[in-house]
């Protein structure tokens, strides 16, 4: 065929369409070019079309743009539309279609983004194989006891412009750093299986692999080592400290900071430390405390610590440090008391979870014990080098317990009296046990019991308002509103239902604690779930943990995938603030104020004239703007391999009631 005038017939997916050669062939280097030339074998139908099997409403759209060289976007799949054409090659419409994509998405985020904080420049990390260390810019960092003169890394720093957009891949080319190992990492997509070893290792250590905050300090950890930041209301975030780089993988961190005291008018502190930081990695636990008020930020080894068993929870309570194990009979627990100065530890056989009240730390057992030890008194009552874990309730029916929440009301005292527990079980059990005035000298009763889940719980919160539960059916979530009279947990009208839902994440086991669902929040105040679909994804779902309503959506600034997160309540600022902290596999951080948003979702909407009636008790109509829709969901789910995703565990067979 050379006549541009003849005429074409297509079948696109069981559709008819015809066109001239030159409609089709005027945009030069496309699929229809390498089609009508015979470079790409055609298939035809039994009228002689020739079949494409694609999309044909949306190839309809680009034959009209082919046609008059101008499109209508309206009521348009934009995102589908371009992955058409840039499978069709058709690229001056893909350009245009890119740049409409765009405009609803930049690099500075949107109302709700709070910061970006960048991946370390200068960092030595340890290789296994060779002994040599992998340094990004080819230096090695120093790891003396005295931490490097402080940087800041502010916001609207230019260094947060170029360094920190290292994660988007793309824009490497155009930061101008030479030959340097970050710039050849912008083209890694196109460079598959060829990438040097070394490259390789570095990218996966700089990932952020845990990311928490205390006050107003973040501690991001990567693979070897950890990094600090605080908050002021002068210079924004800036990095504080670094600690050492870690022969072994960092496995759990626990941050504890001080507030107030001898705090000066620039946010630092004028004596005594400021910040205490624990990491775990095995069996093993290093605890450092860092004092800023020095120049430059000296860093003191206190200790390093052994288990026994690999450290699962790694916590401060109060300026406590606790490790926690739940190696079934080998369970263990240690503990650092910063008044004595001394590690020890004790067998607390068949520790499956854990919380904290005050002074206290709970520990649910598989035995259907509650344990607990009072950090507070811990050290005047050591006794023969024990802990004295103190049994403090045991579950009717003797049920494994793999949840557990504390509630301490308004009037609880440092004695443990007006306490309120709710805790789950192995078989789907939700149980509130309480101890109030009238049942002082008895220990907990047990008030009220739940059996709506049928697969074990994972996740329990009982707040002033409200009663959630998750259960391991790719986190199913059952809550109820719990009445109180005088701060104390009613009966009367007692709690009723609220609202079930699910909170899917097809996270892979390992990395579950790091990207915990929820909820997140103060017990006084509205609760969230954060919702990552995917394991890799730039996208986030925040919902109300009451009724699963959508709070708002977070997305990658740059790009990049989020790799952990964690919820905290910055005091730091001029105004108590919730952020979203978000760790990457870039090696960046990036932070969103859930403040407002979390406020308006939470406010009832006023009820216009002439609306209906509210729902009534146990009606459930899931709201349309909870967590993804179905759109979003496939294009969520498009990117991950369900084969290797986890499946729901099955609950395990509920025993005889006795």
């Amino acid at each position: 065929m050379s006549n541009y005038q003849e005429i074409v017939n297509l079948n696109i997916g069981g559709t008819r369409f015809a066109t001239s050669w030159h409609t089709l062939t005027w945009v030069p280097d496309t699929f229809f070019t390498a089609l009508l030339s015979g470079r790409i074998p055609t298939v035809r139908d039994e009228t002689g079309a020739i079949f494409i099997d694609r999309d044909p409403n949306l190839f309809g759209l680009i034959l009209n743009f082919l046609r008059t060289r101008d499109i209508d976007l309206n009521n348009v799949n934009i995102r589908a539309l371009r992955h058409e054409c840039d499978y069709f090659g058709i690229t001056p419409l893909s350009r245009r279609l890119a740049l409409c994509d765009e405009m609803n998405h930049s690099s500075c985020g949107d109302v709700l983004f709070y910061g970006y904080l960048p991946p370390p420049l200068n960092t030595s990390l340890p290789n296994s194989r060779n002994g040599n260390s992998v340094s990004r810019k080819n230096s090695t960092a120093s790891t003396s006891d005295v931490a490097a003169n402080r940087t800041h890394s502010r916001n609207s720093s230019l260094d947060l412009r170029t360094v920190g957009r290292i994660p988007s891949q793309d824009q490497l080319s155009r930061c101008g750093r030479g030959h340097s190992r970050a710039a050849s990492l912008g083209n890694t997509d196109s460079h598959k299986g060829l990438r040097p070893p070394e490259v390789t290792t570095w990218q996966e250590n700089m990932k952020v692999q845990i990311i928490k905050a205390h006050h107003n300090w973040i501690a991001v950890a990567y693979t070897h080592f950890v990094t600090g930041y605080r908050l002021t209301d002068s210079c924004g975030w800036y990095v504080i400290f670094q600690s050492p780089v870690q022969d072994s993988v960092i496995e759990r961190i626990a941050l504890n900071a001080k507030t107030g005291g001898g705090a000066t008018s620039g946010g630092t502190s004028s004596s005594g430390t400021d910040v205490m930081l624990g990491i775990a990695s095995g069996p093993l636990v290093r605890l450092w405390a860092f004092s800023t008020h020095t120049e430059p930020v000296r860093r003191t080894l206190i200790g390093t610590f052994n288990l026994g068993v690999r450290v699962e929870h790694l916590l401060f309570v109060g300026p406590q440090l606790v490790a926690l194990s739940g190696a079934g009979s080998r369970s263990k627990a240690g503990v650092w008391h910063t008044s004595t100065q001394h590690w020890q530890t004790q067998d607390v056989a068949h520790l499956t979870t854990y919380d904290t009240a005050g002074s206290f730390l709970l520990l649910g057992t598989a035995t259907g014990a509650i344990n607990y030890i009072d950090m507070q008194k811990f050290p005047l009552r050591m006794k023969d080098n024990d802990l004295l874990v103190t049994q403090l309730y045991k579950d009717p029916n003797q049920e494994p317990i793999t949840a557990i929440s504390v509630y301490l009301t308004p009037k609880t005292n440092l004695c443990g009296n007006w306490i309120e527990i709710a805790y789950g079980t192995r078989y789907g059990s939700v149980r509130v046990i309480v101890q109030h005035p009238e049942t002082v000298g008895h220990g907990p009763q047990l008030f009220q019991t739940f059996t709506v889940h049928q697969s074990p719980i994972t996740k329990v919160s009982l707040s002033e308002n409200y009663l959630i539960s998750v259960c391991s059916e790719y986190n199913h979530v059952r809550s109820w509103r719990v009445t109180r009279f005088r701060g104390m947990i009613s009966t009367q009208p007692g709690t009723t239902p609220k609202a079930a839902f699910k909170v899917l994440a097809l996270e892979a086991p390992t990395a579950q604690p790091h990207n915990d669902c929820g909820p997140y929040g103060e017990q006084d105040e509205e609760q969230i779930f954060i919702q990552k679909v995917v394991p890799d994804t730039d996208t986030l779902y925040v919902r109300l943990a009451s009724d699963g309503k959508r709070v708002c959506t977070i997305r990658s600034v740059d790009g990049s995938a989020v790799s952990c997160f964690v919820v905290a309540e910055c005091e730091g600022a001029l105004r108590p603030r919730r952020l979203l902290l978000c760790g990457h596999r870039s090696g960046a951080a990036q932070m969103w104020d859930l403040t407002a948003p979390i406020d308006r979702a939470a406010r009832p909407a006023p009820a216009a004239a002439g609306t209906a009636a509210p729902a009534a008790e146990g009606d459930e109509s899931p709201a349309a703007d909870g967590g993804p829709t179905a759109d979003e969901l496939v294009r969520l789910l498009s990117a991950c391999d369900l084969d290797a995703a986890p499946h729901s565990p099955h609950s395990p067979p509920r025993p005889a009631q006795p």
